[in-house]
């Protein structure tokens, strides 16, 4: 049995007994029956809002724009700044213990900022979502590029190559590896920084799930929380993964898998 069967097999349980759950609460009102959603119910929803009113097509489209836009200039920041921190001593030093300061901080706490830099504005929500993938990224491709394998670097020099030839033709090809889980952490956790600030901003699936706790739309909040899950899903299974087994093959991490 392939592991998609058995993933398919895992979630069909799971929705069943959820629903069987939410059937036995309607006669029996163990829980309120307004805060106890139902999972047809949010397929219901989730149709509606996409093919229907078109809410949330829009809320869709609208926080895929960002989370790629703000994850693409994370990676590109925050990739920069990593090997600019592993190749120089004095930008480790000093801009290094910079980026270890503000690693810990969680990127929403900069949103009250955010929002008075760009007035409220769909900027401040970038702003977020860079944030919380920059650090990440940065840390990884540092200790991508200080991990380098010695031997790669002195037959390089024996070779001739030296400065930033070294740099850009051995060093962060060799630091690929750790680069992808930059790229796999920093999205996640813009990801995570994005649905908090549409929480508290406009716009984008996190204020539609507001709006929809709002007036106790309990499905359409279940609803939402069903794009999020796939979109988290279908990048991790179909794109990181995917790309990990043929990086870590073509490094000869592990055997090339078909």
């Amino acid at each position: 049995m392939s592991i998609l069967i058995k993933r398919i097999i895992f979630f069909l349980a799971l929705f069943t007994v959820w629903e069987s759950i939410y059937h036995l609460n309607q006669l029996f009102t163990f829980w309120s029956p307004t805060l106890f959603p139902s999972p047809l119910g949010a397929a219901g929803q989730l149709y509606i809002g996409f093919f229907e009113t078109g809410i949330l097509r829009v809320a869709f489209v609208e926080s895929m724009q960002r989370i790629f836009t703000g994850f693409l200039l994370a990676v590109l920041i925050g990739g920069s700044l990593g090997i600019l921190l592993a190749v120089s001593k004095v930008a480790d030093d000093t801009l290094g213990s910079l980026v270890i300061a503000l690693q810990p901080v969680p990127s929403i706490v900069w949103l009250p900022i955010a929002l008075m830099m760009f007035q409220g504005g769909s900027g401040a929500i970038l702003f977020v979502v860079i944030l919380g993938g920059t650090w990440a990224m940065t840390m990884n491709m540092r200790m991508g590029v200080k991990n380098v394998q010695p031997i790669l670097i002195r037959a390089a020099r024996t070779m001739g190559v030296r400065g930033a030839s070294l740099v850009w033709r051995v060093m962060i090809p060799a630091s690929v590896p750790a680069a992808l889980t930059g790229a796999r952490l920093a999205w996640a956790f813009g990801w995570r920084a994005l649905m908090a600030a549409e929480l508290i901003g406009r716009g984008g699936l996190g204020r539609t799930l507001m709006d929809a706790r709002d007036f106790y739309n309990m499905d359409l909040v279940v609803a939402i929380m069903f794009i999020i899950s796939a979109v988290g899903l279908i990048v991790e299974y179909g794109l990181f993964s995917r790309i990990e087994r043929r990086v870590f093959a073509r490094w000869g991490l592990q055997e090339k898998q078909s």
